[in-house]
């Protein structure tokens, strides 16, 4: 096994801030496959193979057990990635497998029926080759694989939240929390539903990393020059949050703007979005006239932000892009172009939404070549 850096597993190391979210405890087929916006077809025969179900019994069987959040994210129950990465590690030593950090894979070159692998150490002669060096922001990052003749799909960003320079609510509103909300591509198809963070640069919160990944070629696109629109009380629409503020303020005539109910949305949230609409608190709801209460309802149900650009999510990077599917065995995932060579995890254009989605394609994949890879080996050997 070739690490070019000065360890292995470092994108275990960091994912889940640390804690390393192995899977998701989702188990229906094609509730899985709906997290996959580039891939899901191609996958469903992976995962009759090897899914979440068998990923927890592996680890399991590791000794390791995995416990499930609230969102369906699993992690092991010790809450540290350093317990992947000892059980990976440890299970390589005991099957005496040779662990080369430091050895950057600079050629592969079919030859015959066997391949050779120039580093910056030397060159090795192998019969099989797997190639699980994950995605990369820059297509050059994959010419290894485009040299042996596949097609590379251009990366381009999959997983990041919506910057909104200069925008007030960033300023005034950072770190406040609405569980459901959803957030829409204006002029798209493109929405999604569900926890949305105001930060300090913009938006973020699973509905806005999930549109990222479904919209990301539209995003590119567009060169995330957008305007975004936020329902803040999904899944009602601005005719049904209209009626129930007209019921509010019959129900609460003496009651000034501000302090009304406020649907469950945090205060201060609640008082900017009245601001927003002109709604002060000088008077109570009963002198709020229903054009107002119209102005309200479209804000709450239709704010609009001008996004400017992105921010990639914490330190981990999701690429929509690499080696383009059509190319690939997925009942094996041997090359169809190369025989002999195989490709897992985020090298191919394969990703998913936050979740453990893409740990669950790359453990998914890995387990399939190396199954195919073992099943030749035994031929082989009987042969």
């Amino acid at each position: 096994m070739l690490e070019k850096s000065n360890k292995f597993l470092a994108k275990v190391r960091i994912s889940g801030g640390g804690r390393c979210n192995v899977t998701n405890h989702c188990f229906d087929i094609n509730e899985l496959l709906s997290n996959y916006p580039r891939g899901a077809k191609e996958l469903r025969q992976v995962f009759h193979q090897f899914g979440p179900a068998e990923t927890i019994d592996w680890f399991r069987k590791q000794g390791i057990s995995l416990k499930t959040e609230p969102d369906g994210r699993m992690f092991p129950i010790s809450d540290s990635s350093e317990t992947i990465i000892n059980c990976f590690l440890t299970l390589a030593q005991n099957y005496g497998i040779d662990l080369r950090l430091h050895s950057e894979v600079n050629v592969i070159r079919k030859k015959d029926k066997h391949f050779e692998i120039k580093t910056n150490t030397g060159t090795l002669v192998a019969a099989y080759v797997v190639c699980a060096m994950g995605g990369h922001p820059k297509i050059g990052s994959y010419s290894l694989i485009a040299n042996l003749g596949h097609t590379i799909v251009s990366p381009i960003p999959s997983l990041f939240t919506i910057n909104l320079p200069g925008a007030a609510i960033s300023k005034q509103l950072q770190g406040l929390a609405v569980q459901q909300a959803e957030v829409t591509i204006s002029g798209t198809r493109y929405k999604w539903q569900g926890p949305l963070l105001i930060t300090h640069w913009g938006l973020s919160g699973p509905a806005v990393l999930k549109l990222s990944a479904f919209a990301a070629e539209d995003f590119h696109l567009k060169n995330y020059e957008s305007d975004i629109q936020v329902n803040w009380l999904a899944p009602l629409k601005t005719d049904e949050i209209f009626t129930a503020l007209q019921k509010m303020k019959e129900e609460q005539k003496r009651v000034h703007p501000h302090s009304a109910s406020a649907f469950g949305l945090p205060r201060r949230l609640w008082e900017f979005l009245c601001l927003q609409a002109d709604i002060t608190n000088e008077a109570p709801l009963a002198e709020i006239a229903d054009k107002k209460l119209r102005n309200l309802a479209e804000t709450l149900g239709r704010s609009v932000f001008k996004m400017s650009g992105k921010t990639t999510f914490k330190e981990e990077f999701v690429t929509c892009g690499g080696v383009l599917l059509k190319e690939v065995d997925f009942k094996t995932m041997e090359s169809k172009r190369v025989p002999g060579l195989y490709l897992c995890g985020e090298i191919l254009n394969v990703d998913g939404i936050t979740g453990g989605f893409n740990f669950q394609n790359a453990w998914s994949t890995a387990f399939v070549a190396a199954i195919a890879i073992s099943q030749k080996l035994s031929l082989k050997q009987e042969n």
